[in-house]
C-alpha cells in the first residue's frame, strides 16, 4: 500500500506539488496523466525516495519513509521496479553486462548464473538477441525494454513503476511495450505509469489519476475519465472522447 498524506513538494520556488492525498494498493493498475511539469515523475521518486517532500509523509507497506536514511530506504526500493524515461543503461557497457550489473550489486550467485539469469531476463521483455548489443545499437523500444530487464534484475518487485514508458516510440513499439506491462502485471502485480500519452493509458490501466496545478483532479475509473465534466481534462483527452468506446 502506498500513501500520500498531504504531501507538498516544490522545485525551488516552484511548487509541484499541493497537499496531495491518496492511496494506491500494490496490485492496482494506475495511469497518472496531466502535462509536463505536473508533477507525475515527481511521485514516482517520492515513492522509491529519491526526493523527500516539503511537508506531509509517505507511508509504504505501513512504514513512514518520509525521513528514512538512504541504508533505511534500501528495502523499501527492493520493493518496486522503476524504469525512468531515460533508461539510464550504461553507454560503456553491452546489454548482457547492463542487466548483469544489477544481478551481481545485489546477489552473490556464479557467473553461469548470472550469465542464465540474464538470457531468462532478456527473454521475458522479448530481447534475448539483443544480449551482445552495445545501448547505441538498440532501437527505442529495444532500449526500453533492456531497462526493464535490468529493473527486474535489481529486485523481485511488488510493484512496477514506468515513467513515460512509450514516450518517443513508433506506434508499433509503443503497442508493444504496453503488452510487455500487461504481461509482468499477470500473476497480479500491479504498476503506475506515468504518462501524457491517453491512448496508451487506456491500453493498460484501470484507474486514472489526473493532476493539475499541483493537485489531483481525478481519480476513478476509465469511463469516469472519459466522461468527465471537468474542463481541464476534457481538453486533455479530446484526442480520445469521441473515438475510444469505454470497455
Amino acid at each position: 500500500m502506498i500513501v500520500f498524506d498531504k504531501v507538498g513538494f516544490s522545485y525551488g520556488t516552484n511548487q509541484v506539488l499541493r497537499d496531495m492525498s491518496f492511496s494506491i494498493d500494490v496490485n492496482e493498475k494506475v495511469a497518472i496523466l496531466g502535462g509536463s511539469g505536473e508533477g507525475k515523475t515527481t511521485i514516482l521518486k517520492l515513492i522509491v525516495g529519491l526526493i523527500r517532500p516539503d511537508s506531509g509523509k509517505i507511508i509504504i507497506d505501513g512504514e513512514d519513509i518520509t525521513n528514512k536514511t538512504e541504508y533505511e530506504l534500501r528495502d523499501i526500493r527492493l520493493k518496486f521496479s522503476i524504469v525512468f524515461q531515460e533508461g539510464a543503461l550504461f553507454d560503456s557497457l553491452n546489454v548482457k553486462e547492463n542487466v548483469a550489473f544489477c544481478l551481481r550489486e545485489y546477489n552473490k550467485i556464479s557467473e553461469e548464473e548470472i550469465d542464465k539469469k540474464v538470457r531468462d531476463l532478456l527473454r521475458i521483455v522479448g530481447v534475448e538477441e539483443a544480449i551482445e548489443l552495445m545501448p547505441e545499437e538498440l532501437s527505442g523500444g529495444m532500449h526500453r525494454r533492456v531497462s526493464i530487464a535490468r529493473s527486474l534484475a535489481a529486485s523481485k518487485p511488488k510493484m512496477f513503476l514506468y515513467d513515460e514508458p512509450t514516450s518517443g516510440l513508433d506506434p508499433i513499439n509503443a503497442d508493444n511495450i504496453c503488452r510487455l506491462i500487461l504481461e509482468l502485471s499477470k500473476n497480479g502485480t500491479g504498476f503506475i505509469i506515468v504518462t501524457h500519452k491517453v491512448f496508451d493509458a487506456m491500453k493498460v490501466a484501470e484507474r486514472y489519476m489526473f493532476l493539475k496545478d499541483g493537485m489531483l483532479l481525478f481519480d476513478g475509473d476509465k469511463e469516469g475519465l472519459v466522461h468527465t465534466n471537468i474542463n481541464e481534462i476534457q481538453s486533455f483527452i479530446e484526442e480520445v472522447r469521441f473515438k475510444y468506446e469505454p470497455k
